[in-house]
Formats: C-alpha cells, sequence, structure tokens
C-alpha cells in the first residue's frame, strides 16, 4: 500500500521536470538561424514555395496524356427482343444488303429460340471495361507553362524577402533588449546611491544636522527612480516575450543573449554601408517588379493564343462482356484512335480587344518598373544620411550618457559632505533619467536606419 504514494510522487517529479522551461544561449547570428527555422511566417513561406512548385507541375501535366479507366453495367431485367414472325421486326430485316460491289447476306441466328416462324434474342446483361488516353494541346498551355515558371521565381523571392524580414525584426527585438538590460543596470546602481543618500540625510535628521524636508524630497526621488526601473523591467520581459515569438520557441523559454551591444553596433561596419554602392538588381522589390514586367509582357502572347489552334488526339480501347449463355449483339470496336484540330474564326473583334488590354497592362507595368527604378535610388541616398545622422547622434547620447551618470556619481558624492543642494541631486537625477530614454532612442534610431538600409540593399 505504501508503494502508490511513492509511485505518484515520482510521476509527479517526473512531469514537474518535463515541464521545465529550456534556457536558449544565442547570439544574434544563432537567434536569426534559429528564427529562419523555426519562425510560422517563415513556414507559411516555405509552403508557399512547394506550392508553388506543385502548382507548375500541374499545368505541365495538363499537356501530357491522360488516362482514364471505366466500367459500365446494363440489365435488361429479362427483356428478349422477337424479331421474324408475321408482319415483325423480322419481316422489315433484308435478307442482304450492298457494300460497294460486294453482296452480303445477312444471317441472324435463332439463339433464343423460334415461336411461329420468330427469332427471339435474350437481352442478357453486359458490361463494358474501357480504358480512354487521350491528349489537348493549346499554345495558351505552353504560355501557361511559362507564367507559372515567372511565378514560382516571384514565389522564391518572396521567400527570400520574408526571410530578410524575420531577420531584422529579430535584430531589432535583440538590440532593444540588450540596450534595456544595460539601462536597468545603470538605474539599479544610480538607485543604490539614491538609496545610501536616502538613509545618510535620515540619520542627519535624527542627529539634527539636516531638515526633514530634504529627506522628503529624496524619498520622491527614490520613489521615482524606482517606478522608472519597475517599467524599465516590464518592458524587459515584453521584449522577452517578443523574442520568443520571433524566434517561433516553446512560450515557456528562457532566453539569454550572448552577444553584447557593442559588438552588434559596429561603427566601421555601419560607416561602410554607405560606401558600398547600390546594385539595384539585389533589392527584392525590384527583382519581383522585373517578374511583373515578364508577367505582363507573357500575357500579351496569352491574348495571341487565342488565335491558335487547339490540337486533340485519343485512344480507346473497350471490351465488352455478356454474362449469360447466350451472347447478343456485340457492336462495340474494341480499339479506335481519333484526332482533331480546331481553328476559332470569329469572334466579333473580341480577341483583337484583349490582345490590346494586354498590351496596355504591359506598358503599365514598364512604367511602374522605371518609376519605381527612380524611386529606390532616390531611397538609398536618403537612407544613408539618416544612417550617418542616427550615427552622429548614437555617439553624442553614449557620450551624454556618460557623462550624466559621472555627474550624479559626482553630486552625490558631494551631498553625502555637504557640498551639494537636494535640489542639485534631484537635477542629476532627473537628467539621468533623461539621457538614458534619449540613448535608448538613438540607439533604435541606428538600428532602424542599419535595417532599412541593408533591406533596401538586399543584405
Amino acid at each position: 500500500m505504501a508503494m502508490v504514494p511513492i509511485a505518484a510522487v515520482l510521476l509527479c517529479s517526473g512531469a514537474a521536470k518535463a515541464q521545465e522551461p529550456t534556457t536558449l544561449r544565442l547570439s544574434l547570428e544563432e537567434a536569426q538561424k534559429y528564427a529562419v527555422e523555426h519562425n510560422y511566417t517563415m513556414q507559411n513561406a516555405s509552403l508557399e514555395l512547394q506550392k508553388a512548385e506543385y502548382s507548375k507541375w500541374q499545368t505541365i501535366a495538363s499537356m501530357l496524356p491522360q488516362v482514364k479507366a471505366g466500367f459500365d453495367y446494363q440489365n435488361m431485367c429479362g427483356y428478349e427482343m422477337v424479331m421474324g414472325g408475321g408482319g415483325g421486326l423480322g419481316s422489315m430485316i433484308p435478307d442482304s444488303i450492298t457494300i460497294g460491289d460486294a453482296t452480303v447476306p445477312i444471317s441472324i441466328p435463332n439463339s433464343g429460340g423460334e415461336s411461329g416462324g420468330a427469332t427471339v434474342i435474350p437481352m442478357n446483361p453486359n458490361g463494358t471495361f474501357s480504358i480512354t488516353a487521350s491528349v489537348a494541346l493549346t499554345g495558351a498551355q505552353i504560355v501557361g507553362v511559362m507564367l507559372n515558371n515567372i511565378a514560382q521565381k516571384m514565389v522564391d523571392i518572396s521567400h527570400k524577402q520574408t526571410e530578410q524580414n524575420i531577420r531584422s525584426q529579430v535584430r531589432s527585438v535583440y538590440v532593444s533588449t540588450l540596450v534595456m538590460e544595460d539601462i536597468v543596470g545603470l538605474l539599479d546602481s544610480s538607485l543604490a546611491n539614491m538609496e545610501q543618500l536616502e538613509r545618510t540625510t535620515l540619520e542627519s535628521v535624527r542627529a539634527g544636522a539636516a531638515e526633514q524636508i530634504q529627506a522628503d524630497k529624496l524619498h520622491v526621488q527614490v520613489a521615482s527612480l524606482r517606478n522608472s526601473i519597475n517599467a524599465n523591467r516590464r518592458s524587459l520581459t515584453m521584449l522577452y516575450n517578443s523574442m520568443i515569438l520571433q524566434l517561433g520557441a516553446d512560450v515557456n523559454s528562457k532566453i539569454e543573449l550572448t552577444t553584447t551591444l557593442d559588438e552588434v553596433l559596429d561603427i566601421n561596419h555601419l560607416g561602410q554601408l554607405t560606401l558600398g554602392g547600390f546594385n539595384i538588381e539585389n533589392n527584392y522589390n525590384y527583382q519581383l517588379l522585373q517578374r511583373n514586367e515578364e508577367v505582363a509582357k507573357r500575357n500579351v502572347t496569352m491574348a495571341y493564343m487565342d488565335f491558335t489552334p487547339t490540337i486533340t488526339a485519343y485512344y480507346q480501347y473497350s471490351a465488352k462482356t455478356y454474362f449469360g449463355k447466350d451472347q447478343g449483339f456485340n457492336m462495340t470496336p474494341p480499339n479506335m484512335i481519333g484526332a482533331g484540330i480546331s481553328l476559332p474564326l470569329f469572334s466579333s473583334g473580341s480577341r483583337y480587344a484583349k490582345v490590346k488590354s494586354a498590351q496596355i497592362d504591359y506598358n503599365e507595368a514598364l512604367n511602374s518598373k522605371q518609376q519605381a527604378e527612380d524611386g529606390l535610388r532616390v531611397q538609398y541616398n536618403q537612407l544613408c544620411y539618416d544612417l550617418v545622422n542616427a550615427i552622429e547622434t548614437y555617439q553624442i547620447q553614449k557620450d551624454n550618457l556618460d557623462v550624466t551618470k559621472r555627474v550624479f556619481d559626482n553630486t552625490t558624492e558631494k551631498f553625502k559632505y555637504g557640498h551639494a543642494s537636494n535640489l542639485e541631486v534631484t537635477n542629476a537625477s532627473t537628467d539621468i533619467i533623461t539621457a538614458q530614454s534619449n540613448y535608448i532612442q538613438a540607439v533604435m534610431s541606428v538600428v532602424s536606419a542599419e535595417v532599412a538600409l541593408e533591406n533596401l540593399l538586399g543584405m
């Protein structure tokens, strides 16, 4: 009896171990690779790529022979055909027929017996098994295969573009998390100094060396700083949750980031982005526009295909079997082949109008491509300027944060010895919170400008 509770405890402990969260220690590159492999959006993009492949082969298969088999069963429910007799159907059947120069006698066997000179033919149940192979070829099918090839290329480009977007999103969240962790660590250090000042001031108040108002102001500053830290910690939790969603990892996973912020914000690398030039052929949006142009051009050809003939051919094998001791008439040929061709002659101008409409669409596609090309080149110049400005602002705000922290430490140290006022400490505390906010904004501006430029360059 004592074994049951022990077994239950062991099962529960095993289940608890199974539910322990997985810890993922990831560098930026590893996080991007993990997301590409597990992100649900990326998985859907891969499925779209497979679907495009099947769609292409579906069009190709329509040009190849199609084979189908069938079986038909007939039962006349015991009906018998009576031929001959007095003025019956048999009297209407001639003794012979003439085919060309030859005379062929007609002889109807009395398979079902005779009744008053009439011939009785039983209509036995029968079944027919057939196999038919057919093929139909049109110019539209050939152009359709070309269009499917272009569509497959477009899906492949969209797949690469989706991968690029996922990598960019992971990078943004990764950097945001690193920045928030640095800020929380900085504010924790500042909070420790403020709490020490608050305790020192309270002791001075008890000793009569300071006024209560000074301690109250410090208490408010400590509470404000603590509130800012708590808000940042909540934002940090949200960033980690967002990282899990971007990675496609288990929702209970824990993430540890191994790449430092300085490694991510490589200023030398960022500067090289603005010096490498712009090869518009690498831009995914431009590649899609090129494929759209090809589609529009093929649609013109497709419209012309309405003037071309349709060629068909088929072969059929049929085997008819009677289910009875007597066989009936079997007029079904076992083998049959056929071919045909149809040519459209007159459509009241609808085909001509379709061609002209397709040509207009093609001209519009050319204009859209040229306009987009000009816009992408202007966008490249603007993004280079944005990245340079963001880098300069980041360097200024980074130095400002460092200076503000040193001013805060210096002011709090002076306050301990009575060489700084409570107002100076308050201002220094406010300045460091403002500086960290400006620093976060500057870092995210750099990342945003970098991602936008890399996406434009197709990197």
